[in-house]
């Protein structure tokens, strides 16, 4: 009995996605072709030359790329390692040479190849060096020449060799190799000072004082949040107060706070959060408190070009399109979010919703308890949702009457068994959480039946402070739960810098849930990073800590779908190099398993090389600590 196949064709112009402007290119007119890029694969530079067309040189490109995979499944007689390595960026290389793939994303690396070889001194202006930097390193990888090993930081460290010695010797030889190996990382994590360290403490002390003192507050007003509510900076006092403050400020930082307060783009610092600032000798150690709230210039302007389409040109996650009732958002089949709060007491930069976010606090930006109640009523006649996840805004902006109302109808229906608030109120304002509502939110925890749990934002360890650790304490002694989701920036990317923030959450009571690639959004370049360093992160750093450190999961965030999960490669791929060096990805839906939901195309903001290169100039680190980045497909 024999069965039909049947073959579907699949219409590849359904693939939605991120259309983002070219980089301006840094030509590869300095780079020495032939010594920097051929020399690490004479047969691939001969291909080329010799190809009469770009379609030969695939064709011949492809058998080539066929034999180097066949030989190393013969045997290269390289570390299995290094052979899997070099496996993978095999099936990388065919992606990039694919005429599917240069069909879905409008670009044909192999064309730039081709010209570079055969018309280098052209071909140079065309290119940025990015895009030359990526093949020499992927040229590396299929020949089994990754240059990964040893990291920065192991070099010189010998690993035991257990079959030269066993017992007791092997495992007091293995330890002193790990506390050597712990020395030299302890180094790194020391380069980012934590809000609980007490040097820190006693300088923001003083900080304190300065701004009690400018703003015309007591000791006891600093304790009361509702004080913080009413001297949040926004507008142009708070552009006056910043400049009397805080020393340093540069001249574009306070450009962009004039253009922003003039043309309305959301802006806000609480009292609180600007002490977290080192007001004297700042860009050291605040560089990330910073730039969490000041907004560069190009995001100014930005937000100001598109302000008349800001409400669904800046909707990077399509959430028009997954509202099926008014202050809900639904992508998954058992949680919806309910927005609670359209504003917040102060403002992030690359806010998720700057499309909808006016100003920090902003009247207008909180619904009625009418809507409110309205969209509660969906989640009843909806009892396939175990999960709400109550956010914004900050949803802690609202009073004890508000936020009980709400969790007390949600605690009616039976089908509702996990309720979570998203807050960054223990970062901007953590005497919110006072005794009184934090018994409130307690007395809605039911053990075996429900349980509550506060879902926060902290970018670094200079955020994690002793008040936050207090407004930890009391939730956490009620029963409830405390987590926090990292948005991986620029600005917290260093080496080791997130182990440093997850070292100091765990001190505050605070579990790791989330690490999130930023946002793909062209309105926040300056805080985007490539998607290879977030895998590197978690291979490399992450994985030297205790497991209960790196509880988290690190996520990409595909548009109208939801959280990709960035451990995996099967859930993306590498598909093209773009003239200017940034990568471009298929990312797989989360239904992938499921059903046949059509996948999502997106661009790296910026390439490796300028990653690389903002590193080196902002912070002086050393392009050779992330040599290994190249090879995170």
């Amino acid at each position: 009995m024999t069965h039909a196949i049947e073959v579907v064709e699949y219409d590849y112009t359904r693939i939605h996605k991120t259309e983002v402007p070219v980089q301006i290119l840094k030509p590869a007119t300095n780079i020495n072709l032939r010594e920097f890029l051929w020399s690490e694969d004479p047969e691939i530079y001969r291909i080329l030359v010799e190809s009469s067309s770009v379609e030969e040189a695939r064709k011949s490109l492809f058998l080539y790329l066929n034999k180097l995979e066949w030989e190393l499944l013969v045997d290269r007689n390289l570390h299995p390692l290094v052979e899997s390595i070099a496996r993978e960026a095999i099936r990388v290389f065919k992606n990039i040479l694919s005429p599917r793939n240069e069909k879905l994303t409008g670009f044909s690396a192999l064309m730039y190849l081709w010209r570079l070889a055969k018309y280098p001194e052209q071909a140079k202006f065309d290119v940025d060096e990015g895009f030359v930097y990526e093949f020499k390193h992927l040229f590396k990888a299929i020949n089994g020449r990754p240059d990964i090993y040893p990291a920065k930081y192991a070099e010189g460290l010998e690993q035991v060799d257990f079959s030269k010695i066993h017992g007791r010797a092997a495992g007091i030889a293995r330890s002193n190799y790990l506390d050597e190996l712990a020395r030299r990382i302890r180094r790194y994590i020391e380069r980012y000072p934590s809000g609980l360290d007490p040097k820190v403490i006693e300088k923001r002390k003083k900080n304190r004082e300065k701004i009690l003192a400018v703003l015309g507050g007591t000791q006891d007003d600093w304790k009361d949040y509702k004080w913080h509510f009413r001297n949040v900076l926004k507008g142009k006092r708070a552009i006056r107060i910043l400049q009397e403050l805080v020393q340093g400020l540069r001249e574009d930082d306070i450009e962009a706070l004039a253009k922003a307060v003039e043309y309305k783009v959301a802006f806000g610092i609480t009292p609180y959060y600007l002490h977290l600032f080192d007001l004297e000798n700042g860009w050291k150690h605040d560089y990330q408190v910073r730039r969490q709230v000041l907004p560069p210039m190009h995001y100014v302007r930005e937000m100001i070009a598109h302000r008349d389409e800001r409400e669904y040109y800046f909707d990077f996650m399509g959430e028009h399109d997954t509202s099926p009732h008014p202050l809900i958002t639904r992508r998954y089949p058992m949680i919806a979010i309910l927005k609670a709060a359209n504003t917040c007491p102060q403002i992030c930069v690359y806010c998720q919703r700057n499309w909808e976010i006016v100003t920090a606090l902003d009247p207008d930006g909180i619904p009625s308890m009418k809507s409110i109640d309205k969209a509660i009523d969906w989640f009843a006649e909806h009892p396939e949702i175990r999960d709400v996840l109550i956010t914004g805004g900050d949803p802690l902006i609202l009073t004890d009457d508000k936020i009980e109302h709400m969790l007390s109808r949600l605690s009616e229906l039976d089908h509702v068994e996990s309720i979570r608030i998203g807050t960054r109120i223990f970062v901007t304002v953590p005497f919110r959480i006072t005794d009184e509502l934090a018994d409130m939110l307690g007395s809605y925890v039911e053990p075996g039946r429900r349980l509550i749990s506060l879902v926060t934002h902290v970018e670094s360890a200079y955020e994690v402070t002793p008040e936050m650790a207090d407004a930890v304490y009391k939730v956490r002694r009620r029963g409830i739960m405390v987590y926090n989701q990292q948005v991986f920036t620029f600005w917290n990317s260093r080496r080791f810098e997130t182990v440093a923030l997850r070292i100091a959450l765990k001190k505050a009571g605070i579990d790791p849930y989330y690490t999130f690639y930023t946002k793909g959004k062209w309105e926040t370049k300056d805080y985007v990073v490539p998607v290879a360093r977030i895998l590197q992160e978690r291979k490399e750093e992450a994985r030297l800590l205790p497991g209960i450190y790196r509880t988290e999961e690190p996520v990409f965030n595909v548009p109208r779908l939801g959280k990709n999960h960035l451990r995996a490669w099967q859930d993306h791929e590498l598909i093209m190099i773009r003239p200017d060096g940034r990568r471009v990805y298929l990312w797989h839906p989360w239904e992938k398993n499921i059903q046949l939901v059509d996948p999502y195309i997106y661009t790296d903001i910026v390439s490796i090389k300028m990653y690389l290169d903002k590193l080196q100039e902002v912070f002086g680190e050393d392009p050779e600590d992330y040599k290994s980045i190249w090879y995170y497909y």
